[in-house]
């Protein structure tokens, strides 16, 4: 199966790279999103098995001053992609956020639920899964959050990097949802885009994330743990941490139609965190 994969320096194309070293990975010098037709032109040029786009605008508060790059890179390449893709029948996997949601309530968002983003972020990546929706190419947009891994920048990197030189750390408590390993999106990723080729009517939007659905302060703790950092965390509102772009409060997603089509079952993130401070060449000791 001939892949190719937009992105190639990010948290989870750096995984698709690992799990798929035959794949083409296009980053800004193969495929500068900044200009849609030239992924567009990629696809025709290449004429994979499947596409998977793990490129994306993914500065949340600074999309809230750049919200025409953001919507240029997260919503009308997609849509580029999407229609040479239908034009050459081959299917797309689309990674996007929970964002598209407005948070509220402490029930999982099912795949159907209201989208309401919060901010230009959210706007941006909610407008390429309609692009792609209404494209007519075979696709699973694949929603996500809380990504963390060895790569890039997130979370886990940045409570590892801050307990370096501090032993206290005030951090949000009020925001729920399931970190989720970007090695295990990767996976998810390929087996998805396999079974899309052969059945292209298991197109549709899927949630994907890791398991169990905690808050940042207590995924913070449990990071401290497994790297063996004393580092006491003290919870926090979000309100007593503002930032330019809203956050939801309520990232929980239901997985449970990505299980039901496609076998594949949200991930532990606990269980990757030490293999991923391993990585990092953390000492734990």
């Amino acid at each position: 199966m001939t892949v190719l994969i937009f992105g190639c320096s990010g948290q989870v194309a750096t995984e698709l790279a690992r799990l798929a070293p035959d794949a083409l990975c296009l980053g800004r010098d193969g495929a500068d999103l900044e200009n849609p037709e030239r992924a567009a032109a990629a696809i025709a040029d290449h004429a994979p098995a499947v596409v998977i786009n793990a490129a994306a605008f993914t500065a949340v508060d600074r999309a809230e001053t750049e919200e025409a790059l953001a919507t240029r890179i997260n919503a009308d390449a997609p849509a580029a992609m999407a229609r040479a893709c239908a034009a050459a029948n081959i299917p797309l996997v689309h990674i996007s956020t929970d964002y598209v949601f407005d948070g509220h309530g402490t029930a999982p968002f099912s795949p159907d639920a209201p989208a309401g983003p919060l901010g230009a972020y959210g706007r941006s990546k909610l407008a390429g899964e309609h692009a792609i929706r209404d494209s007519g190419a075979a696709h699973a947009i694949l929603r996500t959050a809380w990504v963390f891994s060895a790569h890039g920048g997130n979370f886990l990197k940045t409570m590892l990097r801050l307990s370096e030189t501090r032993d206290a750390l005030s951090i949000v408590d009020d925001q729920i949802g399931g970190p989720t390993p970007a090695g295990a999106i990767a996976a998810a990723c390929l087996t998805i885009a396999e079974r899309l080729r052969d059945a292209p009517d298991c197109s549709g939007t899927y949630h994907f994330t890791g398991a169990p659905d905690v808050s940042w302060k207590s995924f913070a703790e449990a990071i401290f743990e497994a790297a063996g950092r004393d580092v006491t965390v003290t919870g926090i509102p979000t309100a007593d941490y503002p930032t330019p772009a809203t956050r939801p409060l309520n990232s929980r997603l239901d997985c449970g139609s990505t299980q039901e089509v496609f076998g594949i079952a949200r991930p532990d993130w606990r269980a990757a965190l030490p293999h991923i401070i391993d990585e990092l060449g953390v000492s734990t000791t």
